[in-house]
């Protein structure tokens, strides 16, 4: 199905990459997906961007509804766009290092059953959802 304008195009979505270091350990701020795709797997903080919204607001947002966490300074870290790399459709992801408290208390919102601050180091491809590992890999380097 075409757009209004005769084009078919991906959907846009953005992802929050929210870091803390403490006690030699480095922790990335993750949701546990409640729905579909990868229901049950980890992921950074994201969503689909609104029409006639900033993808750099969009991520603030994201964060915001989906761990209750205030972020700040978003920058661009690294795009997806594999046209397989989500069951439902072609969407690019653009994700963003978003500098937040490092004393913030994630909660779970919008559709995240669980928010939390995991040790980067502990991460596995099994656990997290489609290509974020690729993310994740990144930035254990």
């Amino acid at each position: 199905m075409a757009d209004s304008d005769g084009f078919r195009n991906p959907a846009l979505a953005v992802d929050a990459i929210a870091l803390r270091e403490g006690a030699g350990v480095v922790e990335v701020l993750l949701i546990r997906r409640g729905h579909p795709p990868y229901k049950g797997r980890l992921a950074f903080p994201g969503g689909f961007v609104d029409i006639g919204e900033n993808p750099e607001i969009a991520v603030l947002r994201e964060l915001f509804e989906e761990t209750g966490v205030l972020g700040t300074d978003p920058e661009l870290f690294a795009v997806r766009g594999d046209p397989r790399r989500d069951p439902r459709k072609h969407i690019v992801s653009i994700f963003y290092l978003v500098s937040v408290k490092p004393d913030s208390v994630p909660e779970a919102g919008d559709d995240a059953s669980d928010a939390k601050w995991i040790d980067i180091a502990t991460l596995k491809a099994e656990d997290v959802a489609g290509d974020h590992i690729t993310v994740i890999d990144e930035l254990r380097e």
